[in-house]
């Protein structure tokens, strides 16, 4: 909490720089964003807690109607002036109940596991992969690819897909790096009219409220244009899905140095991969939970349409089916990218809460480090294309292929509970189930057109 000098310096600076209102964005279980928003003359009541919010209007707040009042308390260090309305300035915050950080806020669960890796000497630092789809809508609701001539079969990379769109391009780019977030790479993905952005990691609390603002900023600008910014994990049957890559690393909390990084040409390296003993024991962790770190890495019905080997494509997905890990072979679950020093989760995808899924791959990286789990021998093949005999003998397990498996393996794993607290894990549950049984009940233009006229 700031102390109201500290407040009075900050709405000073605020104020200096145009802004009028203060929005205080928390999220729900999903990561979408919610809040309030008060006039910059009532900063230091907001920072207080003064906004009030009826928990059970919320998804996965834990409340019924009877209960007391949920708040917010803005995050101070982490604000965020709207670049195309500056008289706004946007605050992360957390939710508080009754004076005290709220056990089923996910952004107040990742800084308690932040606390335990802080604890055992290490920060942790985060980059997320930022890939979207850039579409329009027609008259019928129907998504599409706004050039009529994006139809390469491979259109990754392509020069004249990502022309044709540079100016959205541009302005989101501009405004990643005038937000001091130092944007390094853009380009045109695998799917028509698809692209990604990456910009540098931070530490997990910064790089996942960039990534909630990243969506939110997005999807505004394409707004702007009359066509549609989606990270909707798999759009399109035929195209690559959206991903949103955690790409993770701890630090020694006294010098900064990177603990994952070691010299691949090391003797004492086991696999040669860059890594460290500390960094194999987190892939340890991270595959000893695998399958319940799936379902918030990938947390919709629709992620599992993603998470296949090569589906209605003509070619592979590139999306992880195993939970499995090796080198710089992006058919596994986890691995370990060119030069070391870090490791990429795969099967994360563009719905995905950042806070919660923060949260769990921490604390399971942790896990591993504190008993020593051995990840085992890293995949370097083609696993897509590997026998169920093979990958039997190799012990490697099938990732989740629906969403109510991936809830079965969350609510299985007492790892879960441990990390989250029973509440936020049964509400994610809950949740979670009445979106799998809405789905599983829903009739769809698939089944009509393949049944109604045969039987």
């Amino acid at each position: 909490m700031k102390t109201p000098e500290q407040i009075a310096e900050i709405k000073q600076d605020l104020l200096a720089k145009g802004v009028e209102y203060c929005m205080g964005a928390y999220v729900d279980i999903h990561g979408v964003p919610k809040g309030k928003v008060v006039p910059i003359a009532h900063l230091d009541h907001m920072a207080q807690g003064s906004e009030r919010y009826t928990g059970y209007a919320l998804d996965g707040l834990g409340q019924s109607p009877h209960e007391d009042e949920l708040t917010s308390v803005p995050d101070l260090d982490h604000i965020i002036q709207l670049p195309w309305e500056p008289k706004i300035a946007w605050m992360p915050a957390d939710n508080h109940f009754q004076g005290e950080p709220y056990a089923l806020s996910t952004r107040v669960a990742l800084q308690n596991v932040i606390k335990q890796a802080n604890e055992m000497g290490f920060g942790f630092n985060l980059g997320i992969e930022c890939e979207i789809y850039l579409l329009k809508r027609d008259e019928q609701g129907l998504l599409s690819v706004p050039e009529r001539d994006n139809k390469l079969n491979k259109p990754c990379y392509d020069l004249q897909g990502f022309v044709d769109q540079f100016g959205w391009l541009d302005e989101v780019s501009s405004t990643i790096n005038n937000l001091g977030w130092d944007l390094y790479s853009l380009d045109h993905e695998d799917g028509n009219s698809q692209y990604e952005f990456d910009f540098n990691y931070a530490d997990a609390l910064t790089t996942c409220d960039r990534f909630i603002f990243f969506r939110f900023m997005a999807k505004h600008y394409a707004k702007q244009r009359g066509m549609i910014a989606t990270m909707m994990p798999k759009p399109f049957a035929d195209k690559t899905g959206t991903g949103a890559h955690f790409n993770m690393s701890l630090s020694d909390l006294q010098s900064g140095a990177n603990v994952f990084k070691r010299d691949a040409s090391s003797a004492d390296d086991p696999w040669g991969l860059g890594l460290s003993d500390t960094g194999y024991y987190f892939i340890g962790g991270l595959l000893k939970h695998g399958r319940a770190l799936c379902a918030a890495f990938a947390p919709t019905v629709n992620s599992y349409k993603r998470l296949v080997r090569q589906g209605a494509m003509s070619y592979f997905s590139w999306a992880p089916v195993f939970n499995s890990w090796g080198s710089n072979n992006r058919t596994n679950a986890v691995r370990v990218p060119a030069g070391g020093g870090r490791c990429e989760s795969r099967n994360a995808d563009g719905a995905v809460n950042p806070y919660l899924a923060a949260t769990l791959a921490l604390a399971a990286g942790l896990e591993g480090i504190r008993e020593k789990i051995d990840p085992r021998q890293p995949n370097e093949d083609n696993l897509y294309a590997i026998s169920e005999a093979e990958r039997r003998e190799r012990g490697i397990d099938f990732l989740p292929q629906n969403l109510l498996e991936a809830v079965e393996a969350f609510d299985a794993d007492p790892f879960v509970a441990a990390t989250l607290g029973e509440a936020l894990k049964k509400e994610f549950i809950h949740y979670k189930l009445q979106e799998w049984n809405s789905y599983h009940l829903h009739v769809s233009q698939w089944e009509t057109d393949r049944y109604s006229s045969i039987f």
